[in-house]
């Protein structure tokens, strides 16, 4: 195969966007990927106590913080340096993480040599094969590296799902609190009394806030469902009205107050820095939310384009937060210690009116706020899945054109009872953003690492400069506001490393049960020989029909097989090992997927049959799985009496097949009638996601009726295998049982304890096909590590 005209090459070219596609996906980042940065303002000089602001001036060096901060990390980092980086469209932590798998042999995941030569052979242009940099060698030598690199992308991960839980609950409760404050200027209207106008505001704050949060939360999950499309399309014109308000009244407040635009001056943080000290050093804390939600920028790439976000961005988003930031902080210089209130946004909108438009928008605009880091941590988890390092839940894809588009339920109902929990729980919006923001800078500070390694890995010639210099610049900017975060770390922060270290228990005990799982397997399958040599002489017998053996080792018989060879003699006419093979790449064209080779001489009918899929892919759960073998081993025997050289593959090598070749020497599907299937979740049934049933069309096999072409054997081979699949068809699985070997330390026993919990109770089964119950045969195992 020519690797300039490789399919994979193809599929990407065919998605060149046009500039107006990127009007539609700019108008949907607004509802899904800014609304998280466009409605920061709500709480970064809110969750400020303006008792710990000794000046006006100081919060003119703090508004010097805020722009800098704005211009370095989601403009210059994320915008212009780190979409660059995407993994073929992909982002995240994980992305990075597949990047140097790849380009870095730093990846501990069960994988396959033979398949991943395969890939790098249709990938081999001359700009994927690059000559081996030192660096690259360095880190792939030392084992410590590789584990290194996993932490740092469980560690990201998880801070991206922590921030998904934290923000939802910090976005609504900081607009319901605007709602109460202009309530109480309402009530105030109408009673002249002291004591009632307290009386009635100590009511509002214990009974408006939080139950209209927690209201508007569950609504905003329960939307979810609908997809990034639909929600985006919805919430975008809300974001714009939003920007095009607080904008307007922060050019009001600048025309009023001109001298804040000298705290752009960088002079203005020098000062801050030069006099600082423990109370003002905790003022960072709040004003790192400015860029909660940058990470979004490159976490929701997949729903969206590097274009798309970066003119989004740049043209309207940032010019229009500056605004807003500068009239905010213009307006509370000025009328520092008139109010408990006046660090608040509603404070600096002057007009009455217009303070109740505001309190309306900012309840929507709180919705979309977080709805970013809901869709990343969607995106996160699908990835960390595919990866084997999350336990398996339902992945369902929103969109049949943006394939990043992705909807995890069992995710989204945590997600709502955390952040529930997390807004009962505390009911202070200055703890939530003490948490808050140290999640958002650590998830930064991970991405930071890692980016510096693929430029040190990847970017050629002045590599390593470029990567040391930006560790400094960015990993330095992150520090210091890290450094601030963990001074207020009884003051809620706490509750971040609390939930990171109970998701990173998961994701590490996943993954370590998974490598022992598959280590097992290599260390107890069997030989071919044993099966279509020895088995004979035991009295193992042949059977109509064919046999799926679900297998995660790609060379020799998986142990659970001969176990049940062992007990009970007799095994299929036709066997067909199925392996399921994720990639570091985020999609496998259909014409890509399938991996044929033979085990044994023909007279056995024994095959074997890889799934390649990407980490973005969703192939596991199809209803025409099986037609798609059976055409695919019929396509095999069909060219593999045309090329001769295939006659002597050994185990292990494999062929791809896909493309249906045109010779007419090829099984015939036939489409004979149709039955429904109660099991899987598809593309098209996104326009109801709760119904499970999907119709599914019974196919037969016929050879071609006139074909002088074919080859006797070839012919014979072929009919056989339609008269196998005529006879039925049965499933193995193998159910592992994971057990500790006597004399383990605790780490071991503990991590094997967790898997086995989170093995039982997961939502989805490990292979999700559409098997019939009396198809299937389970074969129990236990496997002592």
């Amino acid at each position: 195969m020519d690797p300039s005209l490789s399919p994979t090459s193809i599929y990407y070219a065919i998605k060149k966007e046009t500039w107006r596609r990127t009007v539609v996906l700019s108008f949907q980042t607004l509802g899904i990927l800014y609304g998280r940065l466009s409605t920061a303002p709500l709480y970064v000089f809110g969750s400020i106590n303006p008792s710990d602001i000794k000046s006006g001036q100081q919060i003119y060096e703090l508004f010097s913080f805020v722009f800098w901060t704005l211009t370095f990390i989601p403009l210059l980092k994320y915008a212009f340096i780190i979409l660059k980086a995407d993994d073929n469209g992909e982002g995240g932590t994980f992305a990075l993480y597949s990047l140097l798998c790849r380009h870095a042999n730093v990846g501990l995941l069960p994988s396959d040599i033979s398949t991943t030569e395969l890939m790098h052979q249709e990938e081999g242009t001359p700009s994927k094969m690059k000559v081996e940099s030192r660096a690259r060698r360095a880190i792939g030598r030392y084992k410590s590296s590789h584990y290194l690199m996993l932490f740092l992308a469980l560690l990201g991960s998880c801070m991206i799902i922590c921030d998904g839980i934290f923000t939802p609950a910090l976005s609504v409760l900081s607009a319901t609190s605007d709602l109460r404050r202009s309530l109480s200027k309402l009530a105030a209207r109408f009673t002249s009394s002291e004591k009632a106008r307290h009386s009635i505001d100590k009511y509002l704050k214990r009974y408006i806030p939080v139950p209209a949060a927690c209201a508007i939360l569950v609504c905003l999950f329960m939307l979810q469902r609908y997809g990034t499309n639909r929600v985006g399309v919805i919430f975008a014109p809300i974001v714009i009205i939003w920007l095009m308000f607080i904008s307007g009244f922060g050019i009001y407040n600048i025309i009023h107050h001109p001298q804040i635009l000298w705290a752009i001056s960088p002079a203005y943080m020098f000062r801050f820095i030069k006099k600082i000290d423990i109370s003002s050093w905790k003022l960072l804390s709040s004003i790192v939310l400015c860029i909660a939600g940058s990470e979004a920028m490159f976490a929701d790439l997949g729903h969206f384009s590097k274009r798309s976000i970066k003119v989004t961005f740049v043209f309207l988003v940032y010019p229009a937060l500056v605004l807003c930031y500068a009239g905010q902080a213009a307006f509370f210089s000025k009328h520092l210690g008139t109010s408990d209130d006046v660090a608040h946004l509603s404070e600096s909108i002057t007009h009455r009116h217009l303070q109740r438009i505001f309190t309306i928008l900012s309840l929507f605009a709180s919705l979309v706020g977080s709805q970013a880091t809901i869709t990343a941590t969607f995106s996160i988890i699908n990835q960390c899945q595919a990866l084997a390092c999350f336990p398996r839940v339902n992945v369902i894809h929103t969109s049949e054109k943006v394939h990043g588009q992705v909807y995890v339920p069992d995710a989204n109902w945590l997600i709502m009872v955390l952040s529930l929990t997390i807004l009962i729980g505390f009911r202070d919006i200055s703890a939530i953003a003490n948490a808050t923001g140290l999640a958002v800078i650590y998830g930064m500070l991970v991405t930071t690492c890692l980016m510096s390694l693929i430029i040190a890995l990847q970017w050629e010639k002045t590599a390593v400069f470029l990567s040391v210099s930006f560790l400094l610049l960015f990993g330095s900017i992150e520090a210091i506001y890290l450094s601030s975060c963990f001074l207020n770390f009884s003051k809620g922060a706490w509750c971040i490393v609390a939930l990171s270290l109970i998701f990173m228990t998961v994701m590490v005990s996943w993954h370590y049960g998974t490598i022992k799982k598959h280590e097992f397997d290599i260390e107890n399958k069997v030989t071919v020989d044993w099966l279509t040599e020895l088995s004979p002489g035991l009295g193992v017998s042949r059977v109509a029909g064919i046999g799926f053996v679900h297998s995660n080792i790609v060379t020799g018989i998986p142990a659970f097989f001969s176990h049940f060879i062992t007990n009970i003699p007799a095994f299929h006419q036709v066997l067909i090992l199925v392996s399921f093979k994720s990639l570091h790449v985020p999609f496998v064209p259909k014409n890509e997927r399938y991996l044929i080779g033979r085990i044994g001489h023909k007279e056995y009918k024994i095959y074997r049959c890889i799934v390649r899929y990407g980490y973005r892919d969703h192939v596991r759960n199809i209803n025409d799985f099986e037609d798609q073998i059976i055409s695919s081993i019929g396509e095999f025997i069909a060219r593999e009496e045309q090329h001769h050289e295939l006659l002597f593959l050994e185990e292990g090598r494999m062929i791809i097949l896909g493309s249906r070749m045109t010779d007419g020497n090829v099984l015939v599907p036939v489409v004979v009638g149709g039955e429904q299937s109660g099991s899987g979740q598809h593309v098209a049934d996104i326009e109801n996601p709760t119904t499970t049933t999907t119709k599914r069309k019974k196919v037969r096999f016929m050879l071609p009726a006139n074909s002088p072409k074919m080859n006797p054997s070839v012919r014979k081979e072929l009919q056989q295998l339609v008269d196998a699949r005529e006879s039925g068809t049965a499933y193995f699985m193998g159910h592992s049982h994971l057990k500790v070997r006597k004399g383990s330390n605790f780490v071991k026993q503990f991590l094997v304890k967790v898997y086995a919990f989170l093995d039982k109770n997961c939502r989805e089964p490990p292979v999700a096909l559409d098997i019939p119950h009396a198809a299937l045969l389970e074969v129990g195992m236990v496997y002592t590590i």
